[in-house]
């Protein structure tokens, strides 16, 4: 043993044998509240005195527990994902140890004497030693995992005092390595535990379920000394003996769409404990399917880190149930526990709302990766010496959870590389738990692991794993080439999860409908975990007072990556980000689209268990975004897998036949919604929509004659619009209205995923200087019918734009036709992402050019860029809405007329980039109330508008940075580029890469003036 407790290779000592967690009748104390607290910034490796129970901490401060320290003005936070905090030199940790030492004194009833106790800790980060009236129970490690110590006979009648010294790095740290936020302390309850005589100290329970039969197998293994009765009042079963096994003919299943709960009661003479559990069974098919109770499961998931903006991984009940709730009111069903084992609490919510849970074990080495000469140099993972900590780490994790029907499989941890350590721990969990398969993402051969999981794979490899045409030995990460039979390959039968992709990053993600695609189309492909759930910002405060959501550098951290803990589904407050709502449209369970048959409309039931009697079916009828009627329709008799279709309600049909074709498009809008309430949303709650396109008008264009420029106080006239005479630039105003511009843009501040490191569309922009771009006009050009303007665009670069403007007028608004086109030399983009970016089983000359569009030359946008008075803030359009949509994340947005402010059309990502597009624009206006500049397009566009330039917005940090100017700036863009994912990998895809060229398009400009 080392000779420093916090410094060993070991997991401890004094520990008791983990166990699950247990609703028991025997007493207990809640020790949380709060303690009194001493923190040193460096190591206190000996106490001095501290843990006697006479000791005065009357000078010491009072903290919190559970809580962090670090969040409460100890210390500073720190956000690292690969690197480790601290030198690489285990188990060894330097001297600048921050140390919290806590004391908390409690009264133990009379009730109590003599009754066997425990003290059980919930999660202490990341190492501990603990002393009771003086006396030492142990050192734990292990931050996130549930530790305790036999205090029996140490407790005294009275008063008690519980000492623990906590250090924020130990040899612990080295296994411990996720990408999150290092925060230290006492972080989740503490509680003393009567445990009386004859009790029970363990329970696991069996509960299989035969899909073919319907019949339900209980059987309970009970660890204590005493005999033991279970009752389940609602099998009929009452106090009997819980030494066999009880089979019930017909039992309800659990499943993440129905998470029927039975519940269990054991008892002997002493104690009495209640379970909650579920009869299901897990099984891997011969075909490598993974199979819930018989059915392929589709695993529409995501990967958690426990996380609050002002606790930490200090989480309230209330703050789990709003992350369930509001995952399942996104039609997600599958969480991964990334990367430890999370509050138990959550655990029995997803029980019983409904979620199936990979619980993941509490390691990861990642900063080992890159340690040494060779990747994975020197890696616990494959050292004999952390055998025992890696084996009692998956060992309080299974049983600590091993009673929860929603977690369907185990996971050894992430990150870890590979090696003896994680076999022993695959081999030890399979021993523990047959019923359960076994996921670990870095083990790329499949020789442990049960299901084949890997990372940020791009869709065309997706494809290529879905066939079985892994190659034996191929392994992706890092590159390695295979060779042989795919037949000979155990991952080619194995189901196919993606353990992370999607990175959910600021602006994105994009493609998720892709990779949706996919798991329909191959059944080992079954879904996986979308990275991640929540941005991890910190809520604080800047010099001036103003509140924003901190990430890494915000708090004077040395070492630190950034706003790459800012990469979730949900903004730090909760709110649902545009990728959320994406997310929940590509994999909504029921599916509305165009009937096969005219007149019809299909309804497709993808529920796995269910059938659609729980849904009311709603619709909603507009030409040109206002409704003309509305509805419900039959609830479709549809089992799972099922698709049928229904007529078309009778005012949709007698609409479209009685169109005129000048009425304006015609869609109707049908919703699955909750025909009751469910416990974890409300009646009418909204779980799949879909448009269908009844008519499409052609666009009338005006057979005016058109009026010819003319010189007016020293500018040009031509219909509403007054030119400037040298550039040719709107720049006064429109009928009056003051509508300046316009200039070509070719940029947009850049998103998290544009900076990416392997597609490096962010630097091929700058280096362009795309964001500086100069305007030379080279020529004005009045003639009988308009005015054509031609403009050189570029930076001082050898490379821009040419753009000729054409401007006509039949009198009461203007017409804009662009040309625009690059000049000079563009260089090729450096693009080093190496992974299948384009199918290879494609037809050959789709194959050819999606590999061109791959590496093309990008551009950002092509459009507009106009200004108008900062009270001109009132923004309509009939188009796609009501939030953002880029052409790789759109799926959520449907066509209709929809109003906002400027201020409204922002999206608050935590780091400050590009958002707030609003896609397939037919018509907007703009409006300061008084008059209105409507804008049209003959072709669809994109829209956004924002009180700062895009340079302003790509310089600022936070929020709190963006203060708005005197005016609005419009765009009115012919095209943008997708979002993608390659914060984390996957950049744009091919297919919605916007490449260097030329572009046409037209815009129809009007004023209004209103009374």
């Amino acid at each position: 043993m080392p000779a420093r407790y916090f410094e060993d290779f070991t997991p401890g000592r004094g520990r008791l044998a983990p166990r699950a967690v247990l609703d028991s009748d025997a007493p207990r104390i809640d020790l949380n509240g709060q303690w009194a607290f001493r923190f040193s910034s460096v190591l206190r490796a000996e106490p001095d005195g501290f843990q006697d129970p006479e000791f005065d901490d009357g000078s010491w401060d009072a903290l919190p527990v559970p809580s962090h320290w670090q969040l409460l003005g100890y210390g500073r936070p720190v956000y690292l994902n690969i690197a480790y905090p601290i030198p690489l030199d285990p188990p060894f940790v330097p001297e600048e140890n921050e140390t919290g030492d806590y004391r908390r004194v409690f009264d133990l009833p009379d009730s109590w004497q003599g009754m066997p106790v425990v003290v059980r800790f919930e999660g202490v980060d990341s190492c501990a030693r603990v002393w009771l009236n003086g006396t030492e129970l142990g050192v734990t490690y292990g931050s996130r995992l549930a530790t305790e110590f036999d205090v029996t006979a140490l407790l005294r009648p009275g008063r008690n005092v519980l000492a623990m010294r906590v250090h924020q790095f130990s040899a612990g740290t080295y296994l411990e390595d996720q990408d999150t936020w290092r925060l230290s302390g006492i972080f989740r309850d503490v509680t003393l535990l009567a445990r009386p005589a004859g009790g029970i100290r363990d329970a696991f329970v069996h509960a299989d379920y035969d899909d073919a039969t319907g019949e339900g197998r209980l059987r309970v293994d009970v660890d204590t000394d005493a005999p033991v009765r279970i009752s389940v009042p609602a099998l009929g079963i009452h106090d009997q003996p819980a030494d066999s096994e009880l089979r019930f003919p017909a039992v309800r299943p659990w499943s993440a769409e129905d998470p029927y709960l039975y519940e269990a009661h054991l008892a002997t003479g002493s104690e009495r404990v209640r379970v909650r559990f579920g009869f299901r069974t897990i099984v891997i098919d011969e075909s490598g399917v993974l199979r819930v109770n018989g059915r392929r499961v589709l695993l529409r998931g995501v990967n958690r880190h426990e996380f609050d903006p002002d606790h930490g991984r200090t989480l309230s009940l209330e703050a789990m149930r709003r992350d369930v709730e509001l995952m399942k009111r996104h039609n997600i069903n599958a969480v991964r526990t990334a990367h430890y084992p999370p509050h138990p609490a959550f655990l029995d919510l997803c029980d019983e709302l409904g979620l199936y849970v990979t619980l993941e074990c509490d390691l990861e080495t990642h900063g080992f990766e890159y340690a040494g000469t060779t990747m994975w140099e020197r890696n616990p993972s494959n050292n004999p010496r952390w055998r025992g900590a890696y084996l009692d780490r998956i060992e309080r994790t299974v049983e600590r959870d091993k009673n929860h029907p929603s977690i369907i499989m185990w996971s050894l941890g992430n990150e870890a590389g590979n090696g003896q350590n994680l076999r022993a721990m695959a081999d030890w969990a399979h021993r523990r738990d047959p019923s359960r398969p076994i996921h670990y993402e870095a083990d790329r051969l499949g020789e442990y692991a049960d299901v084949h999981g890997q990372m940020y794979r791009p869709p065309a490899a997706v494809a290529r794993i879905g066939r079985g045409e892994l190659l034996p030995g191929e392994i992706h990460y890092p590159a390695r080439a295979g060779s042989g039979d795919p037949a000979d390959d155990p991952r080619n039968r194995m189901p196919f999860l993606l353990t992370e992709f999607g990175h959910a990053m600021g602006n994105g993600p994009g493609a998720l409908a892709e990779y949706a695609q996919l798991f329909d189309e191959y059944p080992r492909v079954q879904g996986g975990w979308v990275w991640e759930w929540m941005d991890q910002g910190l809520r604080t405060r800047d010099a001036q007072g103003r509140e924003f959501f901190g990430y890494g550098g915000d708090f004077g951290e040395d070492l630190h990556d950034g706003n790459f803990c800012c990469d979730g589904l949900v903004f730090p407050d909760g709110t649902p980000s545009p990728g959320l709502l994406e997310y929940a449209k590509v994999i909504a369970p029921v599916r509305i689209s165009t009937g096969h048959e005219p007149g019809t409309l299909s309804v497709e039931n993808r529920f796995e268990v269910l059938d659609l009697s729980h849904l009311r079916f709603t619709w909603s009828l507009a030409r040109e975004g206002v409704e003309l009627a509305a509805g419900t329709l039959p609830t479709p008799k549809a089992t799972p897998g099922d698709r049928v279709e229904l007529p078309l309600p009778a005012p949709a049909l007698r609409a479209d036949d009685d169109g005129d074709g000048d009425g304006g498009e015609l869609w109707l809008t049908v919703q699955a919604e909750l025909a009751g309430p469910a416990d974890w949303a409300p009646e009418g709650h909204v779980i799949a929509w879909g448009q269908l396109q009844l008519s499409a008008p052609g666009r009338a264009h005006s057979q005016a004659p058109l009026l010819s420029p003319h010189a007016t106080d020293g500018f040009m006239t031509l219909g509403p619009g007054r030119f400037d005479h040298a550039t040719g630039s709107l720049l006064l105003n429109l009928d009056g209205l003051p509508l300046q511009g316009p200039t070509l843009g070719l940029w947009r501040a850049p998103t998290d995923n544009d900076r990416g490191w392997s597609q490096r569309d962010a630097t091929y922009w700058k280096d362009r200087g795309l964001e500086r771009l100069r305007h030379r006009t080279v020529s004005v050009t009045p003639d009988a019918e308009g005015l054509t303007v031609v403009v050189r665009s570029a930076a001082a670069t050898p490379c821009g734009y040419l753009t000729t403007y054409r401007w006509t007028s039949e009198g009461t608004g203007l017409r804009l036709h662009v040309h625009t086109e690059p000049v000079g030399h563009w260089p090729e983009r450096a693009d080093d992402f190496a992974d299948t970016m384009v199918d290879p089983d494609l037809p050959p000359e789709e194959h050819r050019e999606l590999l061109r569009r791959n590496t093309s030359r990008s551009l950002a946008r092509i459009g507009l860029d106009w200004q108008l008075p900062a009270d001109w803030s009132q923004i309509e359009w009939f188009g796609a809405g009501p939030g953002e949509a880029y052409p790789d994340s759109r799926q959520a947005v449907r066509v209709g007329r929809f109003h906002t402010t400027v201020e409204q059309m922002q999206t608050p990502y935590v780091r400050p980039q590009d958002n707030g597009n609003r896609a397939d624009v037919r018509w907007a206006e703009v409006s300061d109330g008084s008059g209105a500049i409507h804008v049209r397009g003959e072709e669809l566009f994109h829209l956004s508008a924002r009180r700062w330039t895009d340079r302003q917005l790509d310089a600022a940090r936070h929020q709190t940075e963006l203060t708005p100017g005197p005016l609005v700036h419009l765009h009115t863009d012919h095209a943008v580029q997708g979002v993608g994912s390659a914060a984390c990998r996957p950049g744009v895809l091919p297919q919605h890469r916007l490449q260097l060229g030329t572009a046409d398009f037209t815009l129809n400009l009007t004023p209004f003036h209103r009374p």
